[in-house]
């Protein structure tokens, strides 16, 4: 008889990874660049005109974005661009967009 596999449960070390992305997911500002980036990369200059802020504080967002792994970055010139990383963050919008609707 085999047994099947199992997934190893998750630990309170991986569930406090998890808190954290979704902590850098939890401003309206970053929710609006990340949805931008979905559309393709951006330098910061255009994501500081779309989002509003002076560019520091839109730095400081992507910064949030960029250590949980959700954004990459590269530098050209005197411009920096970014990008999504993990373009699968857009299943979690989805999945939002459901709850609200659901509620």
């Amino acid at each position: 008889m085999h047994e099947l596999p199992t997934t190893p449960r998750p630990t309170t070390e991986m569930f406090a990874e998890r808190a954290r992305v979704i902590k850098a997911l939890a401003h309206p500002s970053r929710l609006l660049i990340v949805d931008e980036l979905s559309r393709g990369e951006r330098c910061v200059c255009e994501l500081t005109e779309l989002v509003g802020h002076d560019i520091s504080t839109v730095s400081k967002h992507l910064a949030v974005l960029k250590r949980v792994g959700i954004v990459a970055d590269e530098k050209r010139g005197l411009q920096v661009y970014y990008r999504l990383k993990t373009p699968c963050v857009l299943n979690f919008f989805a999945c939002i967009e459901n709850v609200l609707r659901d509620r």
